[in-house]
C-alpha cells in the first residue's frame, strides 16, 4: 500500500514510500537535500521496514533534534500502525 506523510522539522515537505509485505518500496522525499534523500531511498529499497527503522529512527540533521531520515522512521511506524488496525 502506498504512503504519504508530512514531516515536521525538516526541509523535506512530503514522504512518500510503499509497505509491501513488510519491505519499503519507492521511497521518495519532496524537498530537501535532493542527492542525499535519493540516496536513502535507493539503500532501504527493498529492505525491511522494522530494519530501515532501527538503523535510522534518533537520527539528527545538524542543530535539528530530528532528520529526514528519522522523519521516514516516524512515517514507516504510522503506516505499520494503519496496517496493523485494518488487520
Amino acid at each position: 500500500m502506498k504512503y504519504q506523510f508530512t514531516p515536521r522539522g525538516v526541509c523535506s515537505q512530503k514522504i512518500e514510500f510503499e509497505l509491501d509485505g513488510g519491505k519499503l518500496k519507492n521511497v521518495s522525499f519532496l524537498g530537501g537535500c535532493s542527492g542525499n534523500l535519493k540516496a536513502i531511498g535507493k539503500l532501504v529499497e527493498g529492505m525491511e521496514a522494522d530494519k530501515v527503522v532501527s538503523l535510522l529512527a534518533g537520527n539528527t540533521c545538524g542543530y535539528k533534534e530530528t532528520s529526514c531520515a528519522d522523519q521516514l522512521t516516524l512515517a514507516i511506524q504510522k503506516a505499520q500502525k494503519e496496517e496493523a488496525e485494518r488487520g
